[in-house]
């Protein structure tokens, strides 16, 4: 099979860096890690108290989504009740479900845990203004002096800081995307085809598909997908998209921006086009047939099994994989490059990951400012990437640096790293622009069906015309983005469509503070 003819270079300033070395060569050429050892334990060292802890008996509860997070903080929380033993802490890594139905309980009951994530379709906003949680400001022990660790943008109005206070703050970065390349190396060797040699094309991905389908004659499938998790098919689309030459990025509950010109995306022609080779793979019969019914969870649990060759996933899948199935032959690499043409990088908006908020009536705030203090520490955000070997990245910049100089980070974690260094840029954020902008999230309704749903409708035949459905979908979504500033503007917010227009924007390079000052 010959290389395909198209080069990872990028526009302007994206190019492989002169420097990068081997990390650049292994990122592009994606790595077979099934063979890999995973790195070495981190040992948290607990340091002593800042806040002044109580010295009774108490429980402190945190409940969170669990995955690759939970590694860290179940390591963390059994150092710190060494340390201090007159403190048990109940750790509940639970699944969105139990979160979205027992947080709302817990504030009803008033007995919430002292730490909690939001459920998803509470938004900071509305948990802000009915009173469940509340500001990190008197909690964390010398809050300044600790926010000052984070770079700049990290703190936004009306996503983390509600009317001048701190409520939440990215326990990590939000810098990682969801569709990279794991796949089946003996399904895909079968098929003639090596990811980490040769990265897919939207051509060869779908050749792909149909060559290890017809291997497996109804064992196996080419994809796989966990369909009923509607946001993973709005990714699908948009960043095989977004790399093909279309840009976009989002911010304050719109997604799907060209920053440039202020417009949706959605019927743009590379959005239409990723579309049509989603669907093509079903046409194929390329489509492993219970991936309508899977969650995103379901499927990644179900794919070291072999039913199919290539799933497009985020990087919870590596330790996981790791644990769970270790005899598991898979490979990690790029997303699937467009046929021809340079690529963009993906636009991604530095809002953070995994962000947990204090419950307004915790009777042990101390405890959790104490916890908050080292989580968003240094210290506490290199143990982070030390205990997870690298499989969450810290939003510091120099603790990344740090973690991949002196730790010995897993090989997967390593690939993804320097995937999302040379694939991704950081696009403008319209709350840093102007923070009265923040307030339009405030009059936010739902759009429904949303984007994933719609593709989700079209996948299934509830929807027949891909074209009419996207306009449908992007005359919607302007629609509400016109009636939510105009309903910000009649409470005296200053907001203007014009903030979510950024002329000098590049997608090949870093929005920076300077490039706001142009504006």
């Amino acid at each position: 099979m010959t290389r395909p003819t198209q080069q990872f270079t990028r526009r302007k300033a994206l190019k492989i860096a002169a420097g990068a070395g081997a990390t650049a060569a292994l990122a592009y050429r994606g790595i077979d890690v099934s063979a890999q050892e995973g790195a070495p334990g981190f040992e948290i060292t607990i340091p002593d108290a800042v806040a002044s802890l109580p010295s009774d008996d108490v429980t402190f509860r945190w409940i969170d989504s669990g995955d690759i997070k939970a590694r860290f903080f179940q390591q963390y929380f059994d150092a710190f009740q060494e340390k201090h033993s007159n403190i048990t802490i109940q750790y509940d890594a639970l699944p969105w479900t139990e979160i979205n139905r027992i947080v709302p309980l817990g504030i009803q009951n008033g007995q919430a845990h002292d730490v909690f994530m939001l459920p998803q379709d509470i938004s900071g906003s509305e948990a802000v203004s009915q009173g469940w949680v509340t500001p990190l400001d008197d909690i964390i022990p010398n809050f300044a002096e600790w926010k000052e660790h984070f770079p700049f943008g990290s703190f936004l109005e009306g996503v983390h800081v509600y009317d001048g206070k701190t409520y939440t703050f990215p326990v990590n970065s939000s810098k990682r995307y969801l569709t990279m390349t794991f796949y089946n190396v003996d399904l895909m060797q079968e098929a003639g085809f090596d990811p980490a040699e040769t990265p897919l094309t939207w051509d060869t991905y779908r050749e792909a598909a149909r060559k290890v389908t017809e291997n497996g004659q109804g064992q196996y499938y080419g994809v796989m997908f966990g369909a009923s998790s509607t946001d993973r098919l709005a990714a699908f689309v948009s960043n095989l998209a977004r790399m093909a030459g279309n840009p976009a990025g989002g911010s304050l509950g719109f997604s799907d921006i060209d920053w440039r010109t202020g417009e949706f995306q959605f019927t743009s022609d590379a959005y239409l086009g990723a579309l049509e080779l989603l669907l093509a793979l079903q046409q194929d019969g390329s489509i492993f047939p219970g991936s309508m019914s899977l969650s995103e969870a379901e499927a990644r649990g179900q794919f070291p099994q072999g039913f199919a060759g290539i799933m497009l996933e985020g990087p919870w899948c590596i330790p996981q994989w790791r644990e769970g199935n270790p005899d598991f032959n898979w490979g990690i690499a790029s997303q699937p490059l467009p046929n021809g043409g340079e690529v963009t990088p993906l636009t991604f908006e530095e809002t953070g990951a995994n962000n947990v908020w204090v419950y307004a009536q915790s009777p042990n705030l101390p405890i959790a400012g104490e916890i908050l203090n080292y989580v968003g520490s240094p210290a506490g955000q290199l143990a982070m990437m030390g205990v997870t070997q690298g499989n969450l990245r810290s939003v510091m910049p120099d603790v990344v640096d740090e973690a991949q100089a002196t730790l010995e980070l897993d090989p997967a974690a390593n690939t993804a790293l320097a995937l999302w260094d040379e694939q991704m840029r950081l696009g403008p954020m319209v709350g840093i622009r102007n923070p009265e902008a923040s307030k339009t999230v405030f009059e936010s309704q739902p759009i429904s069906p949303n984007f994933g749903e719609v593709v989700q409708g079209l996948l299934s035949g509830q929807l027949s015309d891909p074209k009419a459905a996207m306009q449908d979908l992007q005359d919607r979504t302007q629609a509400e983005f016109e009636r939510r500033i105009k309903a910000a503007q009649d409470k005296g917010v200053n907001v203007s469509e014009d903030d979510w227009v950024f002329p000098n924007w590049d997608p090949a390079t870093d929005y920076t503070q300077e490039m706001y000052e142009e504006l």
